[in-house]
């Protein structure tokens, strides 16, 4: 075959350092259009991108030329620099060292969608610790909680 094609959906979730609550609304929607053009940038389809104040979840068709790690830093390392611009509170911005990343079925994109679509109205009821063991647990990733938050 002269062609390598592929078709992969991933969600990847990563916090700020600490969970530190501090994306206000308004940058944060502007964080996300900012992530999609980075994504576009790497030849990543941004299916959505959301999240609440203290983290980002993003769902995308990934570019064949990328590993899952690679992506990652592709996200984090420009939208941590564009966050330290925003205002003289997010100076010292940073990301999360770790990261889950999740495989999704085509079929399943639409619901996944709907999930990010909703985080306000979901972490008035779950903390983003609870929520990212709960993505641990059903996609059956072993973890010891001493190294999962930073």
């Amino acid at each position: 075959m002269p062609q390598s094609l592929a078709s992969v959906y991933v969600h990847v979730i990563f916090s700020t350092k600490n969970r530190i609550s501090c994306i206000d609304q308004i940058v944060r929607q502007e964080l996300h259009r900012y992530t999609a053009t980075v994504l576009k940038n790497i030849e990543c389809h941004a299916v959505r991108i959301g999240g609440v104040s203290d983290h980002l979840h993003v769902l995308c068709r990934m570019s064949k030329t990328l590993s899952i790690s690679g992506l990652v830093e592709e996200i984090k390392v420009p939208t941590s620099k564009w966050l330290k611009t925003k205002s003289p509170a997010l100076k010292d911005f940073h990301w999360q060292n770790g990261y889950g990343a999740f495989s999704v079925s085509p079929s399943h994109v639409e619901d996944v969608t709907t999930y990010i679509d909703q985080q306000d109205a979901h972490h008035q009821r779950r903390s983003f610790q609870d929520e990212f063991r709960r993505f641990l647990e059903k996609h059956g990733v072993k973890y010891d909680e001493r190294y999962v938050w930073d």
